[in-house]
């Protein structure tokens, strides 16, 4: 009974050190993207370039001016055209169409929820994001959910930076789009 003992005691203490310290696997994304989307919201002026739209407001606000308190209330939906750089004026190779709401009362926070949409020679299909934007942090991170054509099911994050904006009519963000499913 005692060597059963003894050739059994080895593995529970390799069982347990190997318990205690769980190997990580360092996570590689499977593809990488970075690209850039513009924002310009209509403030009544300017319909001839805007790319986006306030469709909601609190009682009383108007729709052209997004309301105080950090646009609490407001919801807009966009068609946004998607570049490879920062240049608003560079040749399309997608559009990113969506909505973002303002749900917080005492920070700028959005909620997003939108597609890229590709129509290039470069890409095919979509990928689809979801997520709380926190305005006020460089970098946010949103999922990436799904997709079609070139991004069928992949999965992953999408990490959001302001890259420029100008007063309350205009933003670019640029996506750092990292895929750990890829299909």
């Amino acid at each position: 009974m005692a060597s059963k003992a003894l050739v059994l005691l080895p593995f529970f203490i390799l069982l347990v050190v190997s318990s205690a310290y769980p190997s990580k696997k360092p996570y590689k994304p499977c593809k990488q993207l970075v690209l850039y989307f513009h924002d310009i919201i209509y403030n009544g002026n300017n319909k001839e370039n805007a790319t986006s739209a306030i469709v909601a407001a609190p009682q009383g606000a108007n729709l052209t001016v997004l309301a105080g308190q950090f646009h609490f209330g407001n919801i807009a939906v966009f068609d946004d055209p998607i570049t490879l750089d920062n240049n608003l004026h560079s040749k399309p190779v997608g559009r990113a169409q969506g909505m973002y709401l303002y749900d917080t009362k005492n920070t700028y926070t959005a909620w997003l929820g939108f597609s890229f949409v590709f129509n290039s020679s470069d890409y095919q299909g979509s990928i689809n994001f979801i997520g709380a934007d926190p305005l006020m942090n460089k970098t946010r991170d949103i999922s990436v959910v799904g997709g079609t054509g070139d991004f069928f099911m992949h999965r992953g994050i999408a990490t959001l930076m302001t890259d420029s904006f100008e007063g309350e009519v205009y933003f670019r963000l640029r996506a750092d789009i990292k895929f750990y499913e890829c299909w």
